[in-house]
């Protein structure tokens, strides 16, 4: 693997490394931000800091789009392995200042990247909370035909013989459980736990339908 030349450039004969301090600087008063302080400077690259921080936990596939500098992929690989504390704290520093060398064009796709993912958790967590309050209504005794009723009104590409099926097979599991114990042979049942998952998928299909942009779906109906 090639070693990249350090990327910065020369100012009255001195050269200024791009990302660092000096270069932010010189960056601002290009743009008229001449009242920049220090400290402004340097919760700029907190930030940065923790950004990075944030970058340890992106999945691989929306890093890989990144195509982040081979230097800092390695640096966020040691801090993965880093235990001590000490040790992380300084390796958590270098990835900083290696942050301060992307361009601003990087730093947004990374925070986007992030969001992506900060989204997408948060949709997975909501459909195994509404997976779970869907299977007992629809495995009540009371009130479970008219929830199998509404589900199939919201979503209607479900495959209704399995869904029957396996709603009927966890209602007997729940029949044939001991009395001291209600509903034990129910949650332990293969119907109970793949009606679960039905559920949950077909509640993730509607989430990412839910979610599609407009322009997407102008760009769809174009073709």
């Amino acid at each position: 693997m090639s070693r990249k030349p350090k990327r910065g450039y020369y100012v009255k004969g001195h050269f200024v490394h791009e990302g660092s301090e000096l270069d932010l600087e010189l960056r601002r008063q290009a743009k008229g931000d001449v009242d920049i302080s220090k400290s402004d400077l340097k919760r700029e690259s907190e930030a940065l800091q923790e950004l990075g921080e944030e970058l340890l936990t992106l999945r691989s596939d929306l890093m890989a789009p990144l195509e982040l500098p081979d230097k800092l992929m390695e640096a966020l690989a040691d801090a993965r392995r880093i235990s001590n504390f000490e040790g992380k704290r300084r390796q958590m520093q270098f990835i900083g200042k290696l942050m301060r060398k992307l361009d601003d064009e990087v730093i947004d796709a990374v925070r986007a990247a992030l969001q992506v993912q900060r989204d997408g958790s948060a949709s997975e967590l909501a459909a195994l909370h509404q997976a779970e309050h869907w299977r007992e209504r629809l495995l009540a005794e009371d009130g479970g035909d008219d929830a199998l009723t509404e589900w199939l009104q919201q979503y209607p590409d479900t495959d209704i013989q399995q869904l029957r099926a396996l709603i009927r097979q966890a209602r007997k599991d729940a029949q044939a459980a001991p009395k001291e114990q209600p509903g034990a042979a129910q949650r332990h049942g293969r119907a109970y736990r793949e009606l679960f998952q039905l559920v949950k998928v077909e509640l993730l299909k509607a989430s990412v339908v839910d979610t599609a942009s407009p322009e997407d779906t102008d760009e769809d109906s174009a073709e």
